[in-house]
Formats: C-alpha cells, structure tokens, sequence
C-alpha cells in the first residue's frame, strides 16, 4: 500500500469522526436563546474535540508526507491511532452532557493520553521505515511538545477527582500548544527536497 491510499482511509475516517461528533449536538426545542443554555457545555466539548482532530488530521498529514514508505506495522499503528480518535464523539458527548464532571472529564483525558501514545507510536514505526537517515526523526527533534503532552492529560486525568476544572484548563492547554502551527517537517522534508 502507498502512503497516498493510507492518508486518503485516514483522511475518510477522520472526516466521519467529525461528522458523529456534530450529529452529537441534539437541536433544542424551544425557539428562544433560552433553549441554547442547556447546550453550551456539549458546544464546548465539541469545540475542543474538533480542534484537537485537527490537530491530529494536520499532523498526521505532514507526518504521512515525510514518511517515505509504509510498512506493515505502520499500517497497524495508524489503525490503532485512528481506534483512538474515532472514541472522541463518544467521550465529548458525554463530557458535554455531564457539564465537564470528574468521570465523563477523566475518561476523555484518558483517551486524548490514549490517542497521543498511538500518534508517538506511528511516528517511531514511520522513523524506523526510514531507517538511521530519517527526515521525520530529524524533524521532529527532541520533541518538546510531545513529551509534554502526556504529562499534561496524565495531570489533568488526575485533576479530575479534586477539581475537574483543573482537568479542562489542562486539555485546553494542551490543544493551545498544539495550535501553534509547527513547521518542522515541513521545513526539513523540504528540505529534503521529497
């Protein structure tokens, strides 16, 4: 399989995800800004989510680009990041419905720790494709932000059972780090001349 029919399946899937996501949000039945209120912690959640499987779609797509070939194990890495992200309409609805609780709060930072764990290990299959001369793992560096990451949802997971607003700030944070547009593989691939 080349990497253009792998990114196209992701791309497909992510787009789906987005979609169960906003079908998530049920509308209300009244027909005044009252009838809103009830809904701004399930938009909320949805916010948040939405950023962060853009984040994902637009990492993955330069991570994919930089990558020269597609192994096996890369292909069942990108399924079990993939496995992750599709179990977000399912965490942010029930965050979003609970009003950002300890439990619905705790497990959607479970899985956004679930789901950067799988990104990290996409990237090592894709580095070891490439082998000791890999653009991706010159790109990526010492990789502040992705260490960082983790270390945020696991504080904001353990957050959740004192202060769970705590955990929000966190899972906000994180997707503000995230938002920063990070140009290093598009400069090294580039760079690379690929």
């Amino acid at each position: 399989m080349n990497k253009n029919r792998l990114e196209a399946f992701s791309d497909g899937v992510i787009a789906i995800i987005i979609t169960i996501m906003v079908l998530e949000m049920k509308v209300p039945h009244g027909d005044d800004l009252k009838a809103l209120a009830p809904l701004v912690p399930v938009f909320l959640s949805y916010v948040l989510s939405f950023v962060y499987v853009g984040i994902y779609w637009n990492n993955h797509h330069h991570m994919l680009h930089a990558g020269t070939r597609v192994t096996g194990g890369s292909l069942w890495a990108n399924l079990h990041l993939l496995f992750w992200l599709s179990l977000f309409p399912f965490v942010t609805g029930w965050m979003g419905e609970n009003h950002f609780a300890a439990v619905p709060s705790a497990l959607y930072g479970i899985v956004l720790l679930a789901a950067a764990i799988a990104y990290w290990i996409l990237q090592q299959m894709i580095i070891a494709a490439q082998g000791s001369e890999s653009p991706l793992r010159a790109a990526i560096g010492s990789d502040w932000k992705g260490k960082l990451s983790p270390v945020l949802y696991l504080l904001g997971i353990i957050s959740t059972l004192l202060w769970p607003w705590v955990a929000q700030v966190l899972y906000v944070a994180v997707a503000l780090l995230w938002l920063v547009p990070d140009r290093r593989i598009e400069r090294t691939v580039h760079g690379h001349g690929t």
